[in-house]
């Protein structure tokens, strides 16, 4: 469902005089049919996370009962896998060491997965600040994949992304999913996770595999 402006400022906790002034400004992107504005879940999710700001946990709930895998965050973390070390000494030779990680089904073509994520970097950096990016392709990374998956890689070094706040990225995560809500399911509560001060600390620490997903369990059940 495509969201209106009384939609949004519902989610973000704003009235909808801010909500026209994000998207008169050119910040909040936004699509005009017949003299109204809609918005994507997906970009608003995104747009919210990037600028720090705060989203009701309303917009998780709305997927709840729907026909989604029931594997939540952590379920999805466990089956992309978490990876260290990872190699690249700019955005297209670390994107392309990540696709090489992630558990994709044979008969993906990686190159132009590849491809794909960096026209996507060429329009908007993925890089939502603090040295994390979430690279996507312009529409959510739908595969034939039996449930959604997210794949984590920390960079053997920091690499320039063109975040938002400055700052070199070297902690990615990459979704993948079997449908689009699935996939909106995923990126929500990956954003409301970003949003504990220690789950976020726990990434950019570079914690272990078990801690990390230790604090993904923690966090999701704040979620419920």
């Amino acid at each position: 469902m495509q969201l209106n402006v009384r939609d949004v400022a519902k989610l973000l906790n704003v009235n909808e005089k801010t909500v026209y002034r994000w998207v008169q400004s050119g910040n909040l992107p936004a699509y005009r049919l017949n003299n109204h504005y809609r918005f994507n879940r997906a970009e608003l999710l995104e747009w919210a996370t990037s600028h720090k700001v705060n989203f009701s946990v309303d917009i998780l709930q709305e997927f709840e009962g729907q026909s989604i895998p029931s594997t939540g965050l952590s379920g999805a973390l466990t089956d992309g896998g978490i990876h260290y070390r990872v190699g690249g000494t700019d955005k297209e030779s670390a994107l392309a060491a990540v696709v090489e990680l992630m558990r994709l089904p044979d008969e993906v073509d990686k190159k132009f997965l590849l491809q794909v994520l960096l026209a996507r970097e060429a329009l908007a950096s993925t890089g939502i600040g603090d040295g994390i990016a979430i690279p996507h392709v312009r529409n959510p990374i739908v595969l034939h994949v039996p449930r959604p998956m997210a794949t984590l890689c920390f960079l053997e070094r920091p690499i320039d992304f063109a975040a938002l706040d400055g700052k070199p990225v070297i902690c990615l995560f990459t979704l993948i999913s079997p449908t689009v809500r699935a996939h909106l399911y995923l990126l929500s509560r990956l954003a409301f996770a970003l949003r504990d001060s220690g789950f976020k600390d726990m990434i950019t620490g570079q914690g272990t595999r078990e801690e990390i997903l230790a604090e993904v369990r923690r966090v999701e059940k704040d979620m419920k």
